[in-house]
């Protein structure tokens, strides 16, 4: 049996981990800006709230539709889910992963953390969507071009 290439991939929450402890240790070092606490704490929050929101329905979606949440292998999805927040987006959980590291790096009061979530969502696109959509396209060959036509990979 063949091992798909996004097997040997880094879950995507993990690597948020890791992105968001980067974040901190570059704001160790970097010059701290002096934000208003109350657009520090409604920036982060609201980036927060948003983040957590789309995993949530994202996650929801999912085990309605009883499918597979590991990214890593898409090959075991049962179901094309495109209700609930995948009518917004085909990534609604890595939509809420980039919030929330907009929301971390907006309570670290750091711009130089701010590309961080930019080069994530970058990562993620190049190594994680693409080869998920290819298999998908392959699995669900029928359904998934037409979604991919109505929906936005990202927002």
């Amino acid at each position: 049996m063949r091992t798909s290439f996004l097997e040997y991939r880094v879950p995507p929450p993990l690597l948020m981990l890791a992105v968001a402890a980067a974040m901190w240790v570059a704001a160790q070092v970097a010059p701290e800006q002096s934000w208003p606490p109350t657009v520090r704490l409604g920036a982060s929050a609201l980036l927060a709230a948003l983040g957590v929101g789309f995993n949530v329905a994202g996650f929801q979606a999912i085990r309605r539709a009883g499918s597979t949440i590991d990214p890593t292998r898409p090959s075991a999805a049962s179901a094309l889910v495109i209700d609930g927040a995948f009518r917004i987006s085909r990534n609604p959980m890595y939509v809420g992963f980039t919030a929330m590291l907009l929301a971390w790096g907006a309570w670290l009061q750091s711009a130089w953390v701010l590309g961080a979530p930019i080069l994530f969502a970058l990562y993620l696109t190049r190594y994680q969507i693409v080869p998920e959509e290819r298999a998908l396209r392959k699995k669900f060959a029928a359904a998934y071009p037409q979604y991919e036509a109505r929906v936005r990979r990202w927002l």
